[in-house]
């Protein structure tokens, strides 16, 4: 049997995209899964074919993680409901657009701040507490090639996920040993995001990078496996990166 099985896996933005790929792989692995977002019909759904799929146990939640007392909330939910958290995944993001940088408002700015950063800084600290406390686990933050190559029309998203390599060393330092923290930092993935963005984006994209593409949601899904399991035991702290070979 495969060492996730039985585990509670919190997958934040679980109901679209790279998420949802992750959501489905981690059940196929046998993990109990909260499949979290803004918007709990979509999370349904996603746990619906999951539970079809998988024989597993799947608890949608509707979360806002820009939202600090929404995060305290369905922590102490999936905890009650699920038994713990063995395996949080901060994968929510938000990169709005704007026609330029000074153009970019207070109100868009501290909304990219508060879902790609606060967020995943409230979630860490209450997880990572109990799972300290208790029998140990994984955190994995999803980053993003922007927090080193940044563009200018994503510099606040750029800034958050530069944070997110701060707090996942220091947290790797405040609850280790039983508990490991890492970053993935993806490149150019063709989620529904890559849809809205500005005409010649990807081919720019694909003309940097190694293997000469863009990637598919579910390419990110080996990683999460390794970084959920005694696969990388002895890996906390770190940033693997998923890029293509980005130049």
């Amino acid at each position: 049997m495969s060492e996730l099985a039985g585990k509670v896996v919190l997958v934040t933005g679980g109901s679209r995209g790279m998420g949802r790929e992750m959501v489905h792989a981690l059940a196929a692995e046998g993990a109990d899964v909260v499949v979290a977002s803004r918007r709990l019909p979509a999370c349904e759904i996603v746990a619906d074919e999951v539970r079809r799929a998988h024989g597993v146990r799947a608890l949608p939640v509707a979360l806002n993680t820009s939202d600090w007392d929404a995060c305290t909330a369905v922590v102490d939910r999936v905890v009650d409901e699920m038994g713990g958290i063995d395996v949080l995944v901060n994968n929510a993001g938000s990169s709005p657009h704007y026609p330029s940088l000074d153009q970019v408002g207070e109100e868009l700015f501290d909304k990219v701040i508060a879902v790609n950063l606060k967020g995943p800084f409230r979630l860490t600290a209450l997880v990572g507490t109990r799972m300290a406390a208790g029998s140990g686990g994984s955190i994995i933050n999803i980053g993003s090639i922007e927090a080193i190559r940044p563009h200018e029309f994503a510099l606040p998203y750029a800034a958050a996920k530069a944070g997110l390599h701060v707090l996942t060393e220091g947290f790797a330092q405040a609850f280790g040993p039983r508990v490991r923290v890492n970053t993935i930092q993806p490149g150019a993935f063709l989620t529904d995001i890559s849809e809205r963005w500005p005409e010649g984006l990807r081919e720019q994209m694909e003309s940097q990078v190694a293997l000469q593409r863009c990637a598919e949601p579910h390419e990110v899904v080996g990683a999460v496996k390794y970084l959920s399991t005694s696969a990388s035991s002895y890996v906390t702290g770190a940033v693997l990166r998923i890029d293509g070979g980005w130049r």
